[in-house]
């Protein structure tokens, strides 16, 4: 099955082309840092890909994107783009959870990967995967967590462990911590990348485009102090 799969869920924008199965195999693959917003890369970048690799975008089974969690912004960004191209070919879809996609960049090592990812004010959102032998296995849900809440559970659960933290919040979770069995994965796999996301959605369901739906873990910001100053009024 060849899975066009995406990741647009913080500042980099990632995309990729794999054949999954029995023989496994990556197409064509990259991502893109830049000042420039995921509306105005992405779709040209997968165009390059697309053409670089001489696969025409019918060719394409099913497509797949990291649907949260993540920034609200880009997350849309995706799944519109994704929605678009599996709507016009009638393809089916995969969604994928962002910290699942992260976890398939370490499967050739054992470890407890604890995907974080920052979500501000002190918090990250996170899950925790246990792999060995190529094997991805979830271990908890995808969750919003304060840093000191996972740092005391990986403490408590798994001292005698090897972690690695991958992420974008993988950096400001590890400056928290002075547990030796805690390691920052390296850059070259800490981030999402559209790869990940294919064999990701490889144990994921197929779904209509029109099923396919950001999933934000917690209401936006704005939302967010929307519901703080109604609450705020009722009090007074």
């Amino acid at each position: 099955m060849k899975i066009l799969g995406i990741d647009t869920s913080a500042n980099v924008a990632s995309a990729a082309i794999c054949e999954v199965g029995e023989k496994p195999r990556v197409i064509a693959s990259g991502s893109i840092n830049t000042k420039l917003t995921h509306s105005q890369t992405l779709m040209p970048f997968i165009e390059s890909l697309l053409n670089n690799s001489k696969t025409e975008l019918s060719d394409v089974d099913a497509f797949a994107v990291s649907v949260g969690p993540g920034s609200f912004t880009g997350l849309r960004i995706g799944v519109s783009a994704i929605k678009g191209m599996a709507y016009g070919l009638n393809k089916p879809c995969r969604a994928v959870s962002t910290l699942l996609g992260l976890a398939y960049n370490f499967t050739v090592t054992d470890c407890i990967l604890c995907a974080v990812m920052d979500a501000r004010c002190n918090q990250v959102y996170n899950a925790l995967f246990h792999i060995r032998d190529g094997k991805v296995s979830r271990i908890t849900e995808d969750r919003a967590l304060f840093i000191p809440e996972l740092l005391a559970e990986l403490d408590e659960k798994y001292s005698d462990k090897r972690i690695i933290l991958a992420g974008d919040g993988a950096e400001l979770v590890f400056g928290k911590t002075e547990s030796k069995n805690i390691l920052l994965a390296p850059p070259t796999l800490r981030f999402q990348s559209g790869t990940g996301v294919c064999f990701a959605a490889e144990e994921c369901e197929n779904i209509e485009a029109a099923a396919l739906m950001p999933s934000y873990l917690r209401l936006p910001q704005a939302e967010r102090e929307r519901l703080a100053r109604q609450q705020k009024g009722k009090d007074e």
